[in-house]
């Protein structure tokens, strides 16, 4: 009778633990870029070292997928979503969804508008473009034409990114934005187009290319290439989110500044801030405020770090972004 009670006891545990266990969904916008990789591993990485199950998908940069893929995760029974949506203001539909079903909601990387939104975990995008614009202006002298290529036109990151440049541009009178121009899905090719256009329309007279990101200011750096090589290198080019590809262009001197967005902070935290939230547990993390156009949403900031050639051994390496040998080759 004790061995049968005992048993029971054990079997009762076990279930009740099993089901214990929360589950996470994360929805990404896009895997396209280097980076959203480290953001999807780091993420997994923390979340099953916490104990939590994570449900992965990625929407590819389409609203209507990603409106497909957070149906398919209420339908698997997460406990909390975090989402990096592909449309800010768009993607107010998917927290009603979830709330719908009672579940929390936190905002990855982007800000969601007009929702019912949790949290918020972000970088400090707009520190970012402050940060490439003070580098820039101090490369050129306080003068020049500057070229912007922003990201997607509705996201959030390459809006606030892009502020923090026209606020530090605006201070320099003799500093000239010919040419600023959103570009769907962030896209390098695109990136390039207008990098190429502008070069023939100013008859190469651009002085700084500021990129909201790491791919399409590789897509800068190409542009360049294509029309004149020797202007790689002299024209100030600054990206965001530190891929290898550009890096390497920091290495060769066919770019100049990069901003480390700290990817797995970013994707720890959120997780971290995620299982938490699932388990009803006690909230750690300092936040600020941030009002969505329907609520004060607490967002958790995370930092940002420059890049230039001099600190890739500090800043990139020894954070363990990249490896030595991946920056600069195997030893021979």
């Amino acid at each position: 009778m004790t061995l049968r009670l005992t048993a029971l006891v054990i079997s009762t545990l076990l279930a009740f633990n099993a089901q214990a266990k929360v589950k996470v969904g994360f929805l990404l916008s896009t895997l396209q870029e280097e980076r959203y990789q480290k953001d999807k591993k780091y993420f997994e990485q923390e979340a099953k070292r916490l104990g939590a199950d994570v449900v992965f998908y990625s929407s590819n940069n389409s609203e209507r997928t990603q409106v497909k893929k957070m149906e398919n995760l209420l339908m698997k029974g997460v406990d909390v979503v975090v989402v990096q949506p592909v449309n800010s203001n768009a993607a107010s539909t998917l927290v009603e969804m979830a709330k719908e079903e009672k579940i929390p909601v936190i905002a990855y990387d982007r800000i969601i508008n007009n929702a019912d939104l949790d949290y918020y975990v972000t970088q400090d995008s707009k520190k970012v473009g402050q940060l490439q614009a003070e580098a820039a202006v101090k490369a050129t002298g306080e003068k020049g034409n500057y070229i912007i290529l922003s990201g997607q036109s509705g996201h959030s990151v390459a809006k606030a990114i892009t502020a923090g440049v026209l606020e530090v541009l605006a201070k320099y009178p003799n500093i000239k934005v010919v040419v600023q121009k959103s570009h769907d899905s962030w896209s390098p090719r695109l990136a390039m187009a207008t990098v190429e256009n502008s070069l023939t329309k100013y008859k190469g007279k651009i002085t700084a290319i500021l990129a909201n990101n790491s791919g399409m200011a590789n897509g800068a750096v190409q542009g360049l290439l294509d029309y004149d090589a020797k202007l790689a290198g002299k024209v100030f080019v600054a990206g965001a989110d530190a891929d290898l590809a550009s890096i390497k262009n920091l290495v060769k001197g066919v770019q100049q500044f990069e901003v480390l967005k700290d990817i797995k902070l970013l994707a720890e935290t959120s997780a971290q801030l995620a299982v938490s939230i699932a388990k009803k547990e006690k909230i750690n993390f300092e936040t600020t405020a941030i009002n969505n156009g329907r609520k004060a949403v607490p967002v958790v900031n995370t930092p940002v770090f420059a890049v230039t050639k001099s600190k890739i051994k500090k800043v990139i390496i020894g954070r363990g972004f990249h490896t030595q040998e991946a920056i600069y080759g195997a030893k021979k």
